[in-house]
């Protein structure tokens, strides 16, 4: 076998290895028998499968390959060092995206992305100012663990349960059923059904169940149970509002709403659409002001009118 044609076969044995971490960390035994199966598939040899496994994770260390590896544990790719040619448009699209995730307060994140593109970030200043004034730097030692292994357990489906400190300083033990991660007004949630909350307004299950808890108070994980979640689709309410003054032109453009009817002379436009949260759908609505009517459900309705009521007292208290 002539010089050149061995080491494309090196090359290529190298490639798959770094593309098989890049998709999760695989023991040794993992590796090998995948490695075996490249091999066998493009006619070469598998002998000493082994060696050639710890020669070539040798040789990628040396070029800059971050994968990590002690006893017992599996190979990780931790940071990758392939060099990746890019445009000025990519370059600064990707610019502009690690400054979005850092003032979201995900500057591991961000700092990520500019390390795989290159990027001195003082070259590449983003042409849009954002201000999302985050509560913490999700990246933290302590909440990017929190972050972490809330993922897993999500992906397990199962439920599981959490110690969180309220803004009074209350601690709590949640048990955590069907729930996602959300990023809200610039605050990162774990959303979550609790089959046990009171329903006030509606039977359960009712939206009025659905509770956002902020990540940055959860204080500890507990591992996830054997019991799978038993709703997979959070509960939701239809809500019927009128958008006027203002708001008369209104066309949504959010996923859960549509127009449900629109004034032939302009003065006004329904709309119904489907909230799984009560609190997150009032600030919405009350920050509308006059501009917006709730019509349904009616109990949502009078608690609207309720909280204008009270804002009015509050400016009258002033005079």
């Amino acid at each position: 076998m002539s010089p050149k044609r061995d080491n494309y076969n090196q090359l290529a044995f190298a490639l798959e290895i770094l593309r098989l971490l890049s998709q999760k960390p695989l023991t040794r035994n993992e590796l090998c028998d995948l490695l075996s199966t490249f091999l066998e598939r493009h006619d070469k040899t598998s002998g000493d499968i082994n060696q050639k496994v710890v020669r070539t994770i040798s040789k990628l260390r040396d070029c800059g390959f971050d994968i990590q590896c002690s006893p017992h544990h599996p190979y990780k790719l931790i940071e990758s060092n392939f060099p990746i040619l890019l445009s000025l448009e990519q370059r600064q699209a990707l610019a502009m995206a690690a400054n979005f995730l850092g003032e979201m307060g995900f500057s591991t994140q961000a700092a990520q992305i500019l390390r795989i593109a290159n990027i001195n970030y003082n070259d590449q200043p983003s042409p849009v100012n954002v201000n999302f004034s985050p509560p913490v730097d999700y990246s933290e030692t302590q909440t990017e663990t929190v972050v972490r292994e809330l993922q897993e357990r999500l992906n397990k489906k199962c439920c599981f349960s959490i110690r969180y400190r309220s803004s009074n300083g209350n601690e709590k033990i949640w048990d955590i059923h069907r729930s996602e991660l959300r990023l809200h007004n610039g605050v990162l949630y774990l959303f979550t059904f609790i089959p046990t909350w009171f329903c006030k307004h509606e039977k359960p299950p009712s939206f009025e169940q659905n509770v956002a808890l902020r990540v940055d108070r959860i204080l500890k994980v507990f591992p996830s149970s054997h019991t799978p979640w038993t709703l997979f689709n959070f509960p939701t309410q239809k809500i019927h509002y009128r958008m006027s003054g203002e708001l008369r032109n209104y066309q949504p453009r959010r996923a859960n709403e549509q127009v449900f009817y629109r004034d032939s002379q302009g003065k006004f436009v329904d709309i119904l659409a489907e909230e799984d949260y009560p609190f997150w759908f009032r600030q919405r609505i009350l920050q509308y002001g006059s501009n917006v009517l709730v019509l349904e459900p009616e109990w949502l309705a009078k608690e609207i009118q309720e909280e204008h009521q009270k804002a009015f007292q509050q400016y009258s208290l002033k005079d």
